[in-house]
């Protein structure tokens, strides 16, 4: 049984002009991320497709934050509704459930990511009783970083279109 003060719930709620397929496009493909959120993604690799939907797709990935230190984990896809919903379970380095939920506003989308998850690294689990706010910290710039990357690639997509290269 996990111990409610080891578990992080960090929700991050990302407002961006565009269109929610392409939205869900980028988050959808992490293997991406090593791109346009390298600041937090050091490797992402695909080791199991999944199904058609992606269901079941494993990958292994290594992050990092402004904290020193690096995780090492995987991430499993339990659930995909595309465009509007994406499941991940974290395991490894990371346990838990992330779940991002999609929705076009507009001219605007409204992509909201909750994270729950313990550290597994025993070291980690030490410290987190105490540094649990640094560590939530930690977390919220990371996504900041995601935002801005994000926000980047969809400047970039729409400057390509515009140009006639997509």
């Amino acid at each position: 049984m996990v111990l409610a003060a080891l578990e992080f719930k960090i929700p991050s709620r990302w407002l961006v002009e565009g269109r929610v397929e392409d939205v869900y496009d980028l988050i959808s493909k992490p293997q991406d991320f090593v791109r346009w959120w390298s600041e937090v993604y050091l490797r992402v690799e695909e080791i199991e497709p999944g199904d058609g939907k992606g269901i079941g797709r494993v990958l292994d990935l290594h992050t990092r934050g402004w904290l020193p230190y690096t995780l090492s984990w995987r991430s499993k896809a339990t659930e995909v509704e595309k465009p509007n919903r994406l499941v991940i379970k974290p395991q490894g380095g990371l346990e838990g459930r992330g779940e991002w939920r999609f929705r076009q506003d507009g001219e605007w989308v409204r992509a909201d990511f909750d994270w729950t998850v313990v550290f597994n690294k025993p070291w980690l689990r030490h410290l987190v009783p105490v540094l649990k706010p640094l560590f939530a910290a930690n977390h919220r710039r990371a996504m900041r970083k995601g935002l801005a990357g994000l926000e980047r690639e969809l400047a970039q997509r729409k400057s390509a279109e515009l140009w006639g290269r997509s």
